[in-house]
């Protein structure tokens, strides 16, 4: 099927970005992009690259502890401000 569509700016951007990654055509990257969004799984990559990072340099046992003192310390500067 021939048509037309009018694409937002982002969107263009978007998709001109995946033809350039997988070097494929404008057909391909909106059809691909359709059947994602429209829910069929043909054609879809779910692998994803990883690294190795090495060993932690600090130690992160009580990372989550820390964060939540450091986000109660900020909350309680922002409300004794009065924000």
């Amino acid at each position: 099927m021939r048509t037309t569509l009018t694409l937002d700016p982002d969107v263009t951007e978007l998709l001109e970005r995946e033809m350039a990654e997988r070097h494929v055509s404008f057909k391909r990257v909106v059809n691909d992009a359709l059947r994602r969004g429209l829910g069929s799984t043909q054609n879809v990559d779910f692998t994803f690259p990883s690294f190795n990072l090495g060993a932690a340099r600090v130690d992160l046992t009580h990372a989550a502890r820390l964060a939540a003192e450091l986000e109660d310390d900020a909350l309680a500067e922002k409300l004794s401000q009065g924000r």
